[in-house]
């Protein structure tokens, strides 16, 4: 049996033939593309710039001697890795404490300040906001002796928790700005309709605006997430005396050479962000197509 709508679909599906404008301009771009182009070859550069030092990394980590010469493919370093690097892994876990630790308390600060100064009018908001990105912008160096001299002053000793309350600090910021960002692409008009059938101030957090800004604040934990593991100059500071993280425990080992261990480390360490940002980038696009 025949189609009667075949006729519409063929004349839908008919590819129009381009305009003289369009003609045009695609043949200069295709003539573009052939000739020289500086922004490719800043992009290119730019590219060579950042990912030749880990391949470096990524290649001694197989040698099979200790010094800067490549001698020869061996598992060596994994192995020392693996069962002769205590103080390693320990360092490691104490940065990986820390990091989520601190990431989640940033996480709900920062998602309610945002909410907070998205939802609420009042005296001063301006400047509270302005005031709140100075920790994005002031050189690191200044905020760890700022929270040593803070930490000193009320006589906290310094330890896991300094460590823990300095990364907190700065890392609320990023994730007040990234929740802020997504809150202000917000359709309020959800709001006003949850009202409307009777929702409360805190149903309507729970069940309309968080779900809605889940991406932001998913970006938001794992920025913090990042920024707390590769700290090193505020952890510096308010570190105290067996409160060593990975970037410290680092910086003591290559004060007495590079080991070939540290390049193994990294390998692994580069392995599980890639894992981890493509299947993060993944959910957060099921997450955002989903609202």
């Amino acid at each position: 049996m025949s189609n009667p709508y075949k006729g519409l679909i063929d004349r839908i599906n008919r590819k129009r033939p381009a305009s003289e404008p369009a003609r045009h301009a695609r043949r200069a771009f295709q003539r573009r593309r052939r000739r020289f182009s500086l922004s490719v070859t800043v992009m290119v550069l730019t590219f060579i710039f950042l990912f030749l030092p880990l391949i470096f990394i990524i290649a001694y980590s197989f040698n099979e001697s200790k010094g800067g010469q490549f001698t020869g493919v061996s598992l060596v370093w994994y192995r020392e890795l693996l069962f002769n690097s205590k103080n390693l892994w320990v360092s490691l876990f104490n940065s990986l404490i820390i990091a989520f630790s601190s990431a989640v308390v940033a996480t709900v600060l920062g998602t309610l300040a945002a909410v907070g100064m998205n939802w609420y009018r009042f005296r001063g908001k301006s400047y509270i906001q302005t005031v709140s990105f100075l920790p994005m912008v002031l050189p690191e160096v200044i905020i760890g002796v700022s929270m040593l001299i803070f930490f000193s002053g009320i006589k906290v000793p310094l330890g896991f928790f300094t460590i823990f309350a300095a990364h907190t600090t700065f890392c609320l910021p990023f994730v007040f700005l990234i929740v802020l960002a997504r809150l202000d692409e917000f359709d309020f008009a959800i709001i006003e309709a949850a009202h409307d059938l009777g929702a409360t101030e805190r149903q309507t957090m729970i069940k309309v605006i968080i779900p809605a800004i889940m991406p932001g604040v998913l970006s938001g934990f794992m920025m913090a997430v990042t920024m707390s593991l590769e700290d090193f100059v505020i952890t510096f500071f308010v570190s105290g005396p067996g409160s060593t993280t990975l970037p410290l425990y680092v910086y003591s080992m290559i004060r007495y050479g590079v080991s070939p261990v540290i390049n193994a480390l990294s390998f692994v360490l580069i392995l599980a962000t890639v894992l981890i940002a493509f299947t993060s980038r993944k959910f957060l696009k099921t997450i955002a197509a989903s609202k």
